[in-house]
């Protein structure tokens, strides 16, 4: 682990700006090169007119120009001339293809937690968009997504292959054959609209209000066949890094947080270990904390405390996994600080964030 966490903050260090302009990471572009090619495009046509080096689609990392992601799979669809070029990329899409994101959804515990992962981290994969939960009229749960940019008009592609994402992030938990109850599409209804209930195996309603799978709530509390805990808390942490604050700076009170954050998982964070992994020693870093008026030991409380309010926001993240995340080993330590944090249990505690 500790191997790939340097990778990647290296790579955050590295990952390029984009001139104020909305931006995705470039992993949601994965695959696309071979599919050109499957479907007898021409690939450096297709990415030469908008402007996109064909080495960049899939770098975990990289970031793209929201409006040249868009412009990249409509012109794919005139190019091959298959107008459901995006269904038929978001259909075969592997959710560990979108990188951090992806990886931070499937190690989830549940399906319930693994989308809220999505919803929760979405900000930092992409910007200028809206991915929310919702409940339906008829009881439903929705998972709406939309671009909010309104320069981004030309968006079809984007929506469906976006939607067929989210469709294989639940059913990584729920089996290949899962399905949900509608689907719901922004944009008019295309020719070809057959396709579209034949990729999903559902209902397919065009011109509505936003894009959304439709599901019953109960499907949320199966597991996800490769949780991992560890791993969802570092591609948490680095993805926040990469898309969140890219402009900024990281202080080395920033790291230590970071890495006691990812460490919490395989229990309390020593300093010892915290400062191995960061090539310091123990002093520098005490010495470094002093100089804010912390002791590490508070430094550890706070990063616990700060977590515990973030996953007690999710609603299907059992309690239970919540203690591990943090670095206790039964649920009961947990509940104990909480209750000086607070003086209130994690359920009522819980109960109040959600209610807010």
């Amino acid at each position: 682990m500790g191997d790939i966490w340097s990778a990647l903050d290296l790579a955050v260090d590295n990952a390029p700006r984009t001139d104020g302009e909305p931006i995705v990471l470039a992993a949601a572009a994965t695959g696309i090169v071979d599919l050109i090619d499957s479907s007898h495009g021409d690939v450096d046509r297709i990415f030469g007119n908008v402007g996109i080096a064909p080495a960049m689609a899939g770098s975990p990392t990289l970031k793209l120009q929201l409006s040249s992601f868009c412009n990249l799979f409509e012109e794919a669809s005139r190019q091959t001339q298959n107008s459901n070029f995006g269904l038929w990329f978001g259909n075969q899409f592997q959710p560990r293809d979108l990188g951090l994101w992806g990886y931070a959804a499937v190690s989830s515990p549940t399906v319930g937690s693994a989308v809220e992962n999505l919803v929760n981290l979405f900000c930092y994969h992409q910007e200028s968009s809206s991915l929310r939960l919702a409940q339906d009229r008829n009881g439903l749960i929705r998972l709406e997504y939309q671009i909010t940019a309104p320069e981004i008009v030309e968006r079809r592609q984007d929506a469906e292959l976006s939607l067929g994402m989210f469709l294989n992030v639940m059913r990584e938990g729920l089996s290949s054959g899962w399905a949900p109850e509608e689907v719901h599409f922004e944009h008019p209804k295309p020719v070809d609209w057959h396709e579209h209930e034949a990729a999903f195996d559902a209902p397919v309603y065009f011109s509505q209000p936003t894009n959304a799978l439709l599901f019953k709530s109960d499907v949320l509390m199966r597991p996800m066949p490769a949780c991992d805990l560890t791993l969802m808390t570092m591609m948490q942490t680095c993805l926040e890094r990469i898309g969140g604050e890219s402009d900024r700076h990281y202080s080395l009170i920033d790291e230590i947080r970071s890495t006691i954050r990812t460490g919490l998982p395989d229990g309390y964070p020593s300093l010892e270990k915290v400062a191995a992994k960061l090539q310091l020693s123990s002093s520098t870093i005490q010495r470094e904390l002093a100089g804010d008026g912390i002791a590490y030991k508070d430094l550890v409380e706070r990063t616990r405390r700060d977590l515990a309010f973030a996953y007690l926001k999710q609603r299907q993240l059992p309690l239970s996994e919540i203690a591990f995340l943090l670095g206790y080993s039964e649920l009961s330590a947990f509940s104990r600080a909480m209750r000086r944090w607070t003086g209130e249990s994690p359920r009522t505690v819980r109960a109040k964030l959600i209610e807010t």
